[in-house]
């Protein structure tokens, strides 16, 4: 400043330059409004100081506001209760103000990232998980099945085929991909934009098989296991009640006559009541059969099995899935299901052949990237018969809910990929750039078997937690919450969605945002208020 004004610049100038206030320059002239320790009253002086302050306050806004979802009044109670009142402005004005910059250079620095890391990514194979949103209206949500990276995330008032690819179209720009698989639900727009418009192969999502299902089965066989528990509790009652009676009539004593006849009574309620409990326990053994049935389309739709890690063919798939639901049509007849909830088990039964599609395209991919190498015939056949596999089961082991089978998978895993680590391999004979190569495309070729768009469904439930706190989400705050999900929110292995989506590091969102933010206001000087008057107070006459 001192330096802008001995090259003849007004101090309005150098200021404006600078990009501070006079009001700022006053302060920071004008000994401390208030109290503070000495020691940090003058560090927030220096230059390191000022840089120190801004850095606090767009990681407050950063991880409270944006992250966390609180409102900007939250900030403000953080630099009060803080102590960094004494050197920050911290009227919801000044701090709403230094919010909506903040959400603008989020916006505009991953803008610029992508750009920047678009040119120079490798091409990819893309497996797109589609799906529409419901917050605020409708959200057409494209997401890379593999790296989680949001490539649409836009409003739209229609779902037509037209209406996704015009929106993919600019999702995709600049971006070095092939798109050859999207997962989606049957919707008739989602199943033209992907087959016809993009021309890639459509999978079906698991998920909404199993959900036709379970409409189909699921609350039908409760209720019906309820009917037979209330049933069988009725039945005791009376087998309970009959004995009761015996045992009443015979403590009393009678006239003469015949007594009434107790045994035939007792054994009437009695066979009832067994009927009644195995009615009981056959609607119970129905209702967990089928559920168990529902899991298994889970267990059986895999590329390879998971019991050895053996390639699975598509006529093996079609004969594990006929299996399992004639199964279900045959727990259904037991329980008498009624047209209607059949209707829901055949509609799932003819998305059948769509799991059995996924899996022929599957292998006809990975064979042809493999091939593609033009490896010795003893390196091909590893890469195929254990390297992929053992890979996948990797993947699938990330993904299982149970510790059990997470602990099984990846020692079948490990047990797959034993042979290949021993040196009298041919594969250990290649030098270590051409090992990790083949790594690389083995894992990519696993990634290629997608069977859920559940991040999508992930995606809704965040942006559904974070409107029940802001009751709407404005454009630019969309923007903001897919521009942190892309650049700064890590996995466990600290890589963002973008780091794994373009294969290449990038700048520290967070760093990109800082050095463009502006110096943080300082606290106006507290004017002293009038004390307030009772209102009591007598007028003289």
């Amino acid at each position: 400043m001192a330096q802008a004004q001995q090259d003849g610049q007004s101090q309005r100038a150098a200021l404006t330059g600078a990009g501070v206030a006079r009001s700022t320059l006053r302060h920071w002239n004008a000994p401390p409004a208030a109290p503070a320790p000495a020691a940090l009253a003058a560090f927030v002086e220096t230059p390191e100081g000022v840089l120190w302050l801004r850095q606090i306050l767009v990681a407050a806004h950063w991880s409270i506001s944006e992250q966390g979802g609180a409102g900007v009044r939250v900030v403000c109670d953080f630099l009060a209760r803080s102590g960094l009142s004494a050197f920050i402005g911290a009227s919801y004005g000044t701090q709403q103000a230094f919010q909506v910059e903040l959400e603008e250079q989020i916006v505009s620095a991953a803008t610029d990232l992508r750009e920047a890391l678009g040119q120079a990514m490798p091409h990819r194979l893309l497996s797109l998980a589609e799906d529409e949103t419901w917050k605020d209206g409708m959200r057409l949500v494209s997401i890379d099945a593999v790296s989680g990276f949001i490539l649409l995330e836009q409003t739209s008032d229609a779902r037509s085929a037209a209406a996704w690819t015009q929106a993919l179209e600019s999702g995709l720009a600049g971006l070095n991909v092939t798109v050859v698989q999207g997962t989606s639900d049957e919707a008739k727009g989602l199943l033209a934009h992907v087959e016809r418009d993009l021309g890639a192969h459509h999978s079906t999502d698991l998920f909404h098989l199993q959900h036709e299902v379970s409409q189909a089965m699921s609350l039908a066989l409760k209720r019906a296991e309820q009917q037979a528990e209330t049933a069988a509790a009725e039945a005791k009652a009376r087998w309970q009640g009959a004995c009761a009676a015996e045992q009443a009539y015979h403590r009393r004593r009678h006239g003469p006559g015949r007594p009434p006849a107790f045994a035939a009574r007792i054994d009437e309620a009695l066979s009832a009541d067994v009927q009644a409990s195995r009615a009981h326990e056959r609607a119970q053994a129905r209702r967990a059969e089928a559920k168990a049935l529902i899991g298994a389309f889970s267990e059986v739709d895999h590329p390879y099995e998971l019991q050895q890690g053996q390639a699975q063919t598509p006529e093996q798939l079609q004969t594990r899935l006929g299996a399992v639901f004639a199964r279900l049509e045959t727990i259904a007849e037991e329980a008498d299901l009624s047209e209607r909830l059949c209707a829901h088990l055949a509609k799932a039964k003819r998305l059948t052949h769509r799991l059995v599609a996924t899996l022929a395209f599957f292998f006809m991919m990975v064979n042809t990237r493999v091939q593609a190498l033009d490896l010795a015939p003893a390196i091909e056949q590893a890469m195929l018969n254990d390297l992929i596999p053992a890979l996948y089961l990797e993947r699938a082991a990330a993904r299982s809910t149970r510790a059990e089978q997470r602990h099984r998978l990846r020692a079948l895993s490990a047990e797959r990929l034993a042979p290949l680590q021993q040196p009298s391999h041919p594969i250990q004979s290649l030098d270590q750039e051409t090992r990790c190569y083949l790594e690389q495309v083995a894992g990519e070729c696993a990634d290629l078997f997608q069977r859920s768009s559940s991040c999508v469904e992930g995606r809704n439930g965040f942006l559904a937690l974070y409107q029940h706190g802001h009751h709407q989400l404005s454009p630019r705050k969309q923007q903001v919450l897919t521009a942190l999900h892309n650049f700064a929110i890590t996995r466990p292995d600290a890589t963002t969605a973008a780091e794994r989506f373009f294969a290449q590091p990038h700048p520290s969102l967070f760093e990109q945002v800082l050095e463009r933010m502006p110096w943080p206001a300082r606290p106006a000087r507290r004017r002293p208020r009038p004390a307030r008057q009772p209102h009591l107070v007598p007028v003289a006459a």
